[in-house]
């Protein structure tokens, strides 16, 4: 599912199974999660075997991803990527960095956010725009999580760039929806739906474009959202 939220320079892959055949690590990775649970290691090895099948598609040798400061996964030298993993879903994406200043994946179960979650990941202009949330088992989107997850890629791309804390209520999003309500598009099973979103950053830097485009897909009970920018995002602004 996230290949059809990223153009074609982006290498990705995804898996919905918990634990891959691929999914060996290298030890230095092993190192990382030597003390953690089980399911803290399917996810670990899991996103790390969708990154060397990732690497593989632009042509490079399978190694180890370690991570940095919060967790940031850190790449071969040229290239920038992003993972993400949650419940039924693992991903990654990886592109040249001649290509692709920064980039941010998320997938997250498609289900409304836990009690309270909401006011504290979104602005008040948000919430109104969304609407309250939507009942579970109803087959309508849950545009909470939705928002939250096009947050959680604002700050993958975010944070490798400027290296800065962005705080959820520091972007304030706007959602489009692309495909046609009613007409099959939709939140259960196989049908999809899909659409843009724009990020305007309330924290700026002048690294990155104060807003940022992303695009979040919809499809057999898992939210999916990718946001990218481009090396020549100045120029392209200027024209």
């Amino acid at each position: 599912m996230i290949e059809l939220l990223l153009p074609a320079d982006v290498s990705s892959a995804a898996t919905r199974a918990e634990t891959v055949p691929d999914g060996t690590l290298f030890p230095e990775e092993e190192a990382l999660i030597a003390k953690s649970v089980a399911k803290r290691r399917n996810d670990f090895a899991t996103a790390r075997a969708c990154a060397r099948r990732a690497m593989a598609g632009l042509g490079l040798p399978p190694v180890a991803v370690l991570h940095g400061h919060r967790g940031r996964p850190l790449w071969p030298e040229g290239i920038v990527g992003t993972l993400t993993h949650c419940a039924g879903y693992r991903a990654a994406a990886l592109a040249r960095a001649k290509d692709v200043l920064s980039l941010g994946i998320d997938a997250e179960p498609h289900a409304p956010l836990p009690t309270g979650v909401r006011e504290l990941v979104t602005l008040p202009a948000e919430r109104e725009r969304i609407g309250p949330p939507a009942p579970e088992g109803t087959g309508e989107i849950h545009w909470d999580r939705i928002l939250f997850s096009a947050k959680e890629s604002v700050f993958k791309t975010w944070y490798p760039v400027t290296g800065v804390e962005l705080d959820f209520t520091e972007a304030e999003l706007t959602f489009h929806r692309t495909d046609a309500p009613g007409s099959g598009g939709g939140a259960e099973g196989s049908a999809a739906a899909e659409g843009t979103f724009t990020a305007r950053l309330l924290l700026t830097d002048p690294a990155l474009p104060t807003t940022l485009h992303g695009r979040w897909r919809v499809e057999d009970e898992i939210v999916a959202t990718a946001v990218l920018v481009r090396p020549d995002w100045q120029e392209r602004e200027g024209s």
